[in-house]
């Protein structure tokens, strides 16, 4: 196997685990809040709708980026009005708003279907984007893949470092308590309802502005209940959940190398190798370290009502 062989597989695998990464590590801390959001789907699939008609419409890849990001914003804002300002049951909730979001997704992409559009542009630094290896895998990525590493480590100083983390992560464990304290509990889960929308959101205006660059009804294929399993069983850890990410894209490579083969599986099993794989691996991770303790959130699902 040649260098290029490498470098093309490594960035494969990369480009196929960003979706991902953007739309767990927001999931990841909505759930850190205490806030169960199943609506990772829709979210993505109707910022993917959303940023591809922006994009289209501007001719700007940002701005179908920002509309992307925007249109996860509007549905998670929804989400967080149910549950955190209503007190309506989470799980009902989010999928409820996976199913509005596959129909406003097909809604607003109904005269963008089978239309193409140039991918987002890749970075390209002279002399570093042509070193062997390395070269395309760390300077030659599109805006969205250096975006999901950055927000990546972002999160982690800010759960790891912060003060603003540590109340973050004490309301998820006992927002009973935190309220007593005098901290904002309702606040804090609306802020961070609405980044993992707007994290949603993103994911799915990388998958029709860089991934596949074009429209078409469901292309989230699943993706936002992987990265909801990717949470979980990552043990609501940011850097494992880039690590689990990238197990994901790692499948998808030898699945397309599996079916260009010719093993003689049949196609749909193939595809679901991927899924599979990514599951079963974290599951195994997550039962090996049970006995270290749960790092899940306490309060994890629990409508929060002040006392009054």
């Amino acid at each position: 196997m040649t260098l290029d062989i490498v470098q093309m597989v490594l960035v494969t695998v990369l480009t196929a685990a960003t979706p991902l990464i953007l739309a767990a590590i927001g999931e990841l801390v909505a759930e850190r809040s205490g806030v169960l959001n199943l609506g990772t789907e829709g979210m993505m699939v109707l910022g993917a709708a959303a940023g591809f008609a922006v994009a289209t419409e501007t001719g700007s890849t940002l701005a179908g980026a920002l509309g992307g990001a925007g249109a996860g914003l509007a549905l998670s804002g929804l989400f967080a009005i149910l549950t955190v300002g209503l007190a309506a049951n989470q799980v009902a909730s989010g999928l409820a708003l996976t199913i509005l979001g596959l129909g406003l997704s097909g809604l607003v992409g109904t005269g963008y279907v089978g239309m193409k559009r140039d991918p987002a542009p890749h970075l390209h630094l002279a002399g570093l984007s042509d070193l062997p290896v390395v070269g395309d895998l760390l300077f030659g990525q599109d805006a969205f893949v250096y975006v999901a590493v950055a927000l990546v480590l972002g999160v982690w100083w800010f759960l790891v470092r912060s003060r603003a983390g540590l109340v973050l992560r004490a309301i998820g464990d006992d927002h009973t308590a935190t309220h007593a304290l005098g901290l904002p509990v309702r606040k804090v889960r609306v802020l961070a309802v609405l980044f993992g929308g707007a994290c949603a959101g993103l994911a799915g205006a990388y998958l029709s502005l860089a991934y596949t660059p074009f429209w078409s009804p469901g292309m989230t294929a699943g993706r936002g209940w992987i990265a909801l399993a990717l949470v979980v069983f990552a043990s609501w850890r940011p850097l494992r959940v880039a690590a689990g990410a990238l197990l994901f894209g790692g499948a998808t490579v030898l699945q397309l190398h599996a079916q260009a083969a010719g093993l003689g599986l049949p196609g749909q099993a193939l595809s679901a190798l991927p899924y599979v794989a990514t599951i079963l691996a974290l599951v195994l991770l997550s039962l090996g370290r049970r006995q270290g303790g749960s790092l899940a959130p306490a309060a994890l699902g629990r409508e929060f009502t002040p006392h009054r």
